[in-house]
């Protein structure tokens, strides 16, 4: 997109979009950025409000308490430096001063973000710095400490460090956009000297896209699922009428795009992402190529599920989708066919279907530059995800003997689990409040650090993890809850739409009643803020026994507290 389309996008209708509050804080003019910042969370379905602090006062404005960045309870501060400022920082010093920059401004980031921890729960979105050679030592600048690009260098691992260590700080990584389009390309002498404006108009978008992907994916907006296409998109060739022998693949010529590509796939299956595979194909002919081939990396044991049939792709894609219980705005689908792409965006809009080259050795490149899996952690629950999928896909085909739910249930042999939050599970509950949008009843995301501190001051945490006799599930459900005087009031309840209608939602209800006895509460109060994705749970409390008090709020009294156990025989 252009900065003139983003600029129009400012007078579209943000109403149902998610909204989202940031201050943004600059050492260089950031008007036209806020605008981009807007304008392209538009395009991410983000109703994004940006406040622009005041003008290079990044340092005053952070240590003044009364500041609006902390009384107006933002959902994110954003910290953004041009690295010509920190060269003109650099110069202004003498040699000994020079060699000691980059701890110097490390120190100066882990300052600031001291102080803003100190003062609100907001989280932290640091810019990184795109390098700038400045040419006083040439090459040589990687060897000497002395020069201003191999501090910058120390400065972005730093930054990497610092955000490592500190839950609630996350990089913007503008570097490696600048990298992809060169700093010549990205930064305009004239445009900086004149308006104080560091990046040029026509790379705004690029550096937008950049701030909106880690919003997008702090909200709980990313995706899950990359579906791939197989003749001539995963290898080369026409596997029914090339045969096995014959498809492009390996090493050798053409061969070697496709098998980039299966690398980049197989390593987003090693992250988490599930790989699904839908292909015009005879479904034994296409599972042959996986199972026996010799230069195939991916293999069906990292495939989530496999359709191969002659139907439309859009109803198969539409099938996935049910079978993995996600949405389809969480899909991405590969096809090199220009006619299977247009058929899938017209019959499933929400799902991202990139535009590919024609010629296959452009494929991976192009991929990369879209980043179209942000995210913004990384569990090890996240590792064996598709091992979880192909254990449900065992489970489907069990339930199919079974001619009732509940026997169904007893077979499985589910063991739970509830513990507070502790040290080995605060990663994959953060994961699940910023994850989960389905079974989400109030749609709060929070990070590691503010889970500290809800579970520290405000009330007490749920953690339930679950297993059958097929396998773990892992941490699959969260609540927080909050007392307020003789309330006990749920905050937050999450749960991984893997294990619906399974008995956990009484399990949780009856953990709930359990801390309102433990806390002296005559009453339980549930609230449910509608969202467009979780209307699945718009009837919950009034299945689980509560009545309705309010517009989105229920309520159990003490007098009709009861313990649900029409399950708890199914769960042990």
């Amino acid at each position: 997109m252009t900065f003139q389309e983003l600029k129009r996008n400012l007078k579209k209708d943000f109403a149902g979009l998610k909204p989202l509050k940031i201050a943004l804080l600059g050492d260089s003019a950031t008007q036209f950025l806020a605008m981009a910042i807007r304008g392209m969370g538009y395009e991410a379905g983000l109703n994004i409000e940006v406040y622009e602090a005041d003008y290079d006062l990044i340092f005053e404005t952070i240590l003044d308490a009364e500041n609006k960045i902390y009384t107006d309870k933002f959902d994110y501060i954003v910290l953004f430096h041009s690295p010509e400022k920190m060269l003109h920082s650099f110069y202004n010093g003498g040699i000994e001063d020079q060699k000691k920059f980059s701890e110097n401004t490390l120190n100066y980031f882990q300052n600031i973000s001291d102080t803003i921890r100190k003062h609100c729960s907001a989280g932290i979105v640091i810019a990184n710095l795109p390098e700038v050679n400045d040419g006083v030592f040439g090459s040589f600048s990687s060897k000497t400490p002395a020069s201003f690009l191999y501090q910058m260098r120390k400065i972005n691992v730093g930054l990497q460090e610092l955000a490592a260590r500190t839950k609630d700080i996350f990089i913007a990584d503008l570097l490696s956009q600048v990298n992809n389009f060169g700093y010549s390309n990205a930064f305009s002498a004239k445009f900086y000297i004149t308006s104080q404006n560091l990046f040029a108009l026509d790379f705004l978008p690029a550096v937008a896209k950049v701030f909106t992907d880690v919003f997008a994916a702090l909200s709980g907006k990313f995706k899950k699922v990359l579906i791939l296409d197989l003749d001539n998109t995963t290898w080369g060739g026409i596997i029914g009428d090339d045969g096995i022998e014959n498809i492009q693949i390996g090493d050798l010529g053409i061969g070697k795009a496709f098998t980039r590509l299966q690398y980049w796939a197989k390593a987003l299956q090693r992250r988490g992402i599930l790989i699904g595979i839908c292909s015009k194909n005879d479904e034994h002919i296409a599972k042959e190529v996986f199972e026996k081939h010799p230069d195939m990396i991916l293999r069906m044991e990292d495939i989530s599920i496999f359709v191969a049939n002659w139907s439309n792709k859009g109803d198969n894609i539409k099938y996935i989708k049910d079978v993995l219980n996600i949405g389809m705005d969480s899909i991405v689908f590969i096809d090199d066919n220009p006619f299977e792409r247009n058929l899938v965006r017209t019959m499933c809009p929400e799902a991202t279907v990139p535009e590919l080259p024609e010629d296959p050795a452009d494929y991976l490149t192009y991929l990369r530059s879209l980043n179209l899996f942000e995210t913004a952690s990384f569990t090890d629950e996240d590792m064996v995800r598709t091992r979880q999928y192909k254990e449900e896909s065992e489970r489907v085909v069990l339930q199919q003997s079974f001619e009732s739910v509940d026997e169904y249930l007893v077979s499985l042999e589910m063991q739970a689990k509830v513990e507070p939050i502790n040290a080995f599970n605060l990663a994959r509950c953060a994961q699940l409040t910023q994850r989960s949008n389905q079974f989400n009843l109030t749609t709060i995301r929070y990070t590691e650090e503010q889970l500290k501190s809800f579970t520290d001051a405000r009330g007490k945490a749920l953690c339930i993890s679950l297993k059958d006799k097929f396998g773990d599930y892992g941490l699959i459900s969260l609540l927080l809850l909050e007392k307020k005087e003789n309330v006990l009031e749920v905050n937050t309840w999450i749960m991984s739409c893997r294990v619906l209608k399974r008995g956990v939602e009484e399990l949780a209800v009856n953990e709930v009643v359990k801390v309102a006895k433990e806390m002296n509460c005559d009453t339980i109060k549930g609230k449910y803020l509608p969202t467009p994705k979780n209307g699945m749970v718009k009837n919950l409390y009034s299945a689980m026994g509560f009545q309705p008090a309010e517009e989105g709020i229920s309520t159990l009294e003490a007098s009709s507290f009861k313990n649900l156990e029409n399950k708890i025989n199914i769960i042990q």
